[in-house]
């Protein structure tokens, strides 16, 4: 609702914060699926759980996909499809324990690795709309 207003404080429009997520998103996701450290871990705690729900709640990567669907969809489309993702992010996080114990250690990397080229491949559109969107102001 003001998040556009809230970047115009400090003279960013949204493409450009699209644009700098996508690269946040690009890193997290080269994390995943190269298994390289880009940013500090302070807790090895829940590290099976994110594996499975960080490609549904992409933390940073969250606020600049709110902001640049907001471009394309209404604020009805984006509540509704907000409320879809918090029901499906409740019910992974509430099995984690159950799947994990399913698919073990390997099925948890392989996931991990699986959601790094989707988030990836994510990153990447983003980081590429944006520059289009950036290039017609120009």
């Amino acid at each position: 609702f003001f998040g556009e207003n809230l970047l115009g404080l400090f003279g960013v429009d949204v493409s450009s914060f699209a644009i700098a997520g996508s690269f946040v998103l690009f890193f997290l996701a080269m994390e995943m699926v190269l298994g390289v450290e880009f940013f500090k871990n302070d807790s090895a705690q829940g590290y099976s759980i994110v594996p499975l729900a960080f490609p549904l709640i992409a933390g940073a990567g969250s606020i600049t996909s709110l902001l640049s669907l907001k471009a394309e969809f209404t604020t009805t489309e984006i509540g509704i499809a907000l409320v879809m993702n918090m029901i499906v992010v409740y019910a992974v996080l509430k099995l984690t324990k159950h799947i994990e114990r399913i698919i073990g250690q390997t099925g948890i990397m392989i996931l991990r690795k699986f959601f790094g080229i989707v988030l990836l491949a994510i990153s990447i559109r983003l980081f590429m709309s944006n520059v289009a969107d950036s290039l017609k102001l120009l």
